[in-house]
């Protein structure tokens, strides 16, 4: 017992050590550079701190530009997942139809792919249609991204919904849209919303369906913060943006778990 219960600290300890190394160091290390005006090594910590850096990116209009466009993009595919696969999970639930396995397992092929490949075939295609560099573009190439996350998970949420409990209803008086309303929806909702909170999430990060469909005209975010590492600007220029990025699904998150409640929230995520 005392030799598993030291094998167990050891393993935790590794497991501890990874998270830090691996994760922690890396984000304070953006944070430190975000607010960091001068920093040479062997200084363990910048010599100099402050909101320089910040001014300059905040100057900048192709950043709010950028920003915005993240934001819309994000909405935008948030809504039409919504509209899109939200039907079909609840078909995909509760009907029986040919074809309803190979239509399932045909959106979980779509990601076996490798994703950098498939979007540039997609991309050929789109250029016949004059999509390639247009909003629309690239709110259709996120859209086909989503499918998986939108389709199964509320699939699950809605299977596992109590079919005894929506049956009382119907037999005390209620009809359907009653039934679903009341019955049906509360209990799917938490795995709903977080599909719908992923779906947000994955898109405003995203960059290459951004990149391969939507450049030159269509900047995110993601692909700015990306542009100014690669044309190596000052360091903290990324490093700002990073914050920045990070600070939306922050929100998000911290948003959904008070709508959602953090119970609640977990188990919508286990289906």
């Amino acid at each position: 017992m005392i030799l598993s219960s030291r094998r167990h600290d050891v393993f935790g300890l590794i497991i501890l050590l990874f998270l830090i190394v691996f994760i922690v160091l890396p984000v304070l290390t953006v944070f430190l550079w975000a607010f960091a005006e001068q920093w040479f090594y062997p200084s363990v910590l910048p010599t100099k701190w402050g909101f320089r850096f910040w001014s300059a990116v905040l100057a900048r209009p192709d950043v709010w530009a950028g920003l915005w466009t993240s934001i819309e993009l994000s909405l935008t595919v948030t809504a039409l997942s919504a509209i899109i696969c939200l039907p079909a999970a609840y078909a995909f639930a509760r009907m029986d139809f040919p074809g309803k396995s190979v239509f399932m397992l045909s959106f979980l092929m779509a990601n076996a792919f490798p994703r950098f490949a498939l979007i540039i075939s997609i991309a050929v295609l789109f250029l016949s249609f004059n999509l390639v560099g247009t909003f629309t573009g690239v709110v259709i190439i996120q859209l086909l991204n989503t499918l998986l996350l939108m389709i199964w998970l509320p699939t699950a949420a809605f299977r596992a919904v109590s079919r005894d409990m929506e049956e009382a209803a119907r037999d005390v008086g209620a009809n359907r849209w009653q039934v679903f309303r009341h019955i049906t929806l509360p209990q799917a909702f938490p795995t709903i919303a977080a599909a719908l909170l992923m779906t947000f999430v994955w898109t405003f990060y995203e960059t290459e369906g951004a990149w391969l469909v939507g450049a030159p005209r269509i900047r995110t975010m993601p692909l700015l913060m990306m542009s100014m590492i690669n044309n190596q600007l000052v360091v903290q220029y990324g490093a700002v943006l990073s914050v920045m990025l990070w600070v939306p699904s922050l929100a998000a998150i911290l948003m959904a778990r008070r709508v959602i409640g953090g119970e609640a929230f977990a188990k919508g995520l286990g289906g």
